[in-house]
């Protein structure tokens, strides 16, 4: 399939999806939104893809939303902010987020705005050395969206998402790091590498498992003890159905390496 704004390809049971408008460090357009939508309803309806890597071109992952494409002129009716969040940002925050794969994303440089917490939405994150994080929202005026008065407190407590969202700092990766935003700071040269050997290696394991631990997880934010014990044991009972673990278990006794089929 042809795109203009990303690029798309399936190997070895990975998709990649690579924003492409380096020149406007990969900031989002109408038409960027509908193209990595068709590369994510792609990703999560073919079951021979079983984990999506995600990255961008050029020296930025993703700057958010291109102001240009929307541009506020003095005179001109005021825009829905809104209506873009309903129509855009949350879809793509919530088919991240509830995507039954897991999720890696792989930020080469700024990832800014909703940029930044389309990162953070995924699953586990790399980052280069060169890269940073920054909540500009602030900056025109507007509050962190793409799920990051959501995520944020999560990730870093509340007084450190606080203090990102109001002073809308620049953070490079290795504070991200040892903030606790993000899995895992590496060198620029090894960013792509590291972040598909581990896509690569999430494509063999036990997706369904995979997608029960995510799904566990997310939900752990809202559920009391009480109810997280229930889901656990509802979550695991379909564990212990998949094809997988029997798999997982007929390999440990026999001690050999499991083959996964992701079912």
């Amino acid at each position: 399939m042809h795109f203009n704004t990303i690029e798309f390809g399936v190997e070895a049971g990975v998709a990649t999806l690579v924003f492409n408008r380096p020149d406007k460090l990969n900031s989002f357009t109408t038409e960027m939104h509908r193209e990595v939508r068709q590369a994510i309803k792609t990703t999560r309806d073919d079951s021979s893809i079983r984990c999506l890597l995600l990255s961008g071109n050029g020296r930025g992952f993703c700057a958010g939303q291109d102001l240009s494409d929307r541009a506020v002129a003095p005179d001109a009716i005021m825009p829905d902010l809104g209506e873009s969040l309903d129509k855009n940002y949350n879809p793509l925050i919530r088919a991240l987020t509830g995507m039954e794969k897991p999720v890696i994303c792989a930020v080469n440089g700024v990832a800014a705005g909703a940029g930044a917490n389309i990162a953070l939405a995924c699953d586990i994150v790399f980052a280069a050395r060169s890269a940073s994080f920054i909540q500009a929202f602030c900056r025109i005026g507007l509050i962190p969206d793409s799920g990051g008065t959501w995520t944020l407190p999560r990730l870093v407590g509340r007084a450190q998402a606080m203090a990102l969202a109001m002073l809308g700092d620049k953070i490079p990766a290795e504070q991200a790091q040892a903030l606790g935003m993000i899995w895992r700071c590496v060198d620029d040269e090894a960013l792509m590498p590291e972040a598909s050997r581990l896509a690569r290696h999430l494509a063999t394991q036990p997706t369904q498992g995979l997608a029960y631990i995510k799904r566990a997880i997310n939900a752990s934010f809202s559920n009391t003890l009480e109810q997280q014990l229930e889901l656990e044991r509802d979550l695991q009972r379909l564990a212990g159905r998949t094809r997988d673990y029997r798999e997982g278990v007929q390999a440990f006794i026999h001690k050999r390496k499991p083959e996964f089929q992701g079912n």
